[in-house]
Protein backbone atom coordinates (compact mmCIF):
# COMPACT_ATOMS: atom_id res chain seq x y z
CA UNK A 1 0.00 0.00 0.00
CA UNK A 2 1.43 3.10 -0.95
CA UNK A 3 0.99 5.94 0.89
CA UNK A 4 -1.60 8.70 0.02
CA UNK A 5 0.25 11.84 -0.01
CA UNK A 6 4.16 12.85 0.38
CA UNK A 7 5.92 12.46 3.47
CA UNK A 8 7.85 15.97 3.00
CA UNK A 9 5.69 17.79 0.51
CA UNK A 10 2.19 16.50 1.08
CA UNK A 11 1.31 15.89 -2.56
CA UNK A 12 -1.07 13.57 -3.43
CA UNK A 13 1.71 10.22 -5.04
CA UNK A 14 -1.32 7.41 -4.65
CA UNK A 15 -2.86 8.33 -7.54
CA UNK A 16 -0.43 8.47 -10.14
CA UNK A 17 0.95 5.01 -8.47
CA UNK A 18 -1.45 2.30 -11.25
CA UNK A 19 0.44 3.88 -13.82
CA UNK A 20 3.19 4.05 -12.91
CA UNK A 21 3.75 0.43 -12.02
CA UNK A 22 2.04 -0.35 -15.34
CA UNK A 23 3.90 1.88 -17.32
CA UNK A 24 7.17 0.59 -15.80
CA UNK A 25 6.59 -2.79 -15.81
CA UNK A 26 6.39 -2.28 -19.94
CA UNK A 27 9.39 -1.28 -19.76
CA UNK A 28 9.16 2.32 -20.20
CA UNK A 29 12.43 4.21 -18.53
CA UNK A 30 10.96 5.36 -14.64
CA UNK A 31 12.31 8.93 -14.89
CA UNK A 32 10.31 10.13 -18.33
CA UNK A 33 7.18 8.17 -16.90
CA UNK A 34 7.56 10.63 -14.01
CA UNK A 35 8.04 13.47 -16.03
CA UNK A 36 4.71 12.58 -17.92
CA UNK A 37 2.73 11.76 -14.90
CA UNK A 38 3.78 15.49 -13.36
CA UNK A 39 5.82 14.19 -10.38
CA UNK A 40 8.58 16.74 -10.56
CA UNK A 41 9.50 16.81 -6.92
CA UNK A 42 12.60 14.80 -6.12
CA UNK A 43 10.84 14.40 -2.31
CA UNK A 44 7.82 12.81 -4.37
CA UNK A 45 9.40 10.81 -6.95
CA UNK A 46 11.49 9.22 -4.12
CA UNK A 47 8.09 8.19 -2.89
CA UNK A 48 7.41 6.28 -6.30
CA UNK A 49 11.05 5.08 -6.69
CA UNK A 50 11.63 2.96 -2.92
CA UNK A 51 7.91 1.76 -2.64
CA UNK A 52 8.38 -1.81 -2.47
CA UNK A 53 4.87 -4.09 -2.38
CA UNK A 54 4.59 -5.88 1.25
CA UNK A 55 0.63 -6.58 1.00
CA UNK A 56 0.50 -9.46 -0.90
CA UNK A 57 4.06 -10.99 0.96
CA UNK A 58 2.44 -10.43 4.50
CA UNK A 59 -1.20 -11.19 3.82
CA UNK A 60 -0.96 -14.51 4.53
CA UNK A 61 0.41 -14.39 7.84
CA UNK A 62 -2.50 -12.70 9.39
Amino acid sequence: MIPVRCFSCGSVVASKWDEYKQRVSLGEDPSAVMDDLGVVRYCCRRMLLSHVELVDTLAPYQ
